[in-house]
């Protein structure tokens, strides 16, 4: 991929919608990027814009982000992400079978920095944060022992998705550092869904794309990759514990 192939949905002068691919950090760093892709991107076009990262998703995971293309979008931004006006879902592939078809998944979460590792703990302490997501599975294929789950975060803690559901006995395909048995390809975590309100025009947002990788995305039915997503929400109580 050359660095101006970026796929782009959405750019005015002051967001760019994108897809960023698995294998490119979020922020800048060594390596392939995502601000530098988008920079590339802005040059090739002959346009202007200072990129700015203001969420990120895990390297290995691929999927909708926007990037902030002024300091005022990055404010705005940030301030919706803090106070969780930002929608994200994904989809992700499990390696076994759900219990439930539907749940809210809420935990008690430690990252340990020397580990770049999240574990799921049963009790408060310091660098504990408490951690929801609901799911719901789309599709499961009993024979291969793996599902297809449509997930929405409602807080953002690091490798949240991944911990969550391997603490569950449900490592995500692909991702060998919490459990699974698969080194085909990379983690099955997309970013599908994204909402959230234009810095400037105050108009709500919504965008929509389905994976682009074949493995382990094409093992499912067309059909079950939709943009309605009918998730089970999080209760007023529980979401006034995580604020």
């Amino acid at each position: 991929m050359e660095e101006t192939s970026l796929q782009v949905l959405y750019r005015d002068q002051a967001v760019m919608v994108c897809l960023k691919p698995p294998g490119v950090l979020s922020e800048p760093g060594a390596g392939r990027n995502l601000p530098a892709l988008a920079a590339s991107y802005l040059q090739a076009k002959g346009l202007e814009g200072q990129v700015r990262t203001v969420h990120r998703l895990d390297r290995d995971v691929g999927g909708l982000m926007v990037l902030a293309l002024s300091a005022q979008a990055a404010a705005s931004l940030t301030g919706q992400i803090r106070d969780r006006d930002v929608t994200k879902e994904y989809y992700a592939v499990t390696q076994g079978i759900p219990a439930q078809e539907s749940a809210v998944l809420e935990d008690l979460l430690f990252h340990d920095r020397n580990t770049n590792k999240t574990f799921v703990v049963q009790r408060q302490r310091k660098g504990v944060r408490p951690a929801a997501l609901s799911y719901r599975v789309l599709q499961s294929l009993p024979e291969a022992q793996l599902s297809l789950l449509r997930i929405r975060l409602y807080t953002g803690r690091t490798h949240q998705i991944r911990a969550q559901l391997a603490a569950r006995g449900l490592p995500l395909w692909g991702d060998v550092r919490y459990g699974s048995r698969n080194t085909g390809g990379p983690i099955a975590l997309w970013s599908c869904t994204l909402e959230f309100v234009h810095p400037q025009t105050g108009r709500r947002m919504s965008f929509y794309a389905k994976p682009t990788l074949p493995e382990p995305w094409s093992r499912f039915s067309a059909q079950v990759y939709t943009s309605v997503s009918n998730l089970p929400p999080l209760s007023r109580q529980n979401e006034e514990v995580l604020l």
